[in-house]
């Protein structure tokens, strides 16, 4: 159970990663790239059963708040990667 929801999170992130340029963030155009590279830590993640759409929650050790991102797999949409971040305050 714990190597699949490690590689579930591992797929979401780099599923993630692989929208960056492809899909534009919320209005402070955050992205996971982002935020890793500015020493942001995964604390959560949740994803659905067929790993089509997940939410990942980060956290930063000198910040009060926190910053979720939201990623779906659509087929049916051009791009086909939605990210979407934004933050928790």
């Amino acid at each position: 159970m714990e190597k699949q929801l490690s590689r579930s999170l591992v797929a979401a992130i780099a599923l993630a990663l692989s929208a960056i340029d492809a899909v534009g963030a919320a209005a402070d155009n955050i992205s996971v790239e982002t935020l890793l590279k500015g020493g942001w830590q995964v604390i959560g993640y949740a994803g659905t059963f067929e790993n089509r759409a997940s939410v990942i929650l980060f956290r930063h050790p000198t910040e009060t708040y926190l910053v979720q991102c939201g990623t779906l797999y659509d087929v049916t949409r051009t791009p086909r990667i939605v990210l979407n971040c934004y933050e928790l305050r």
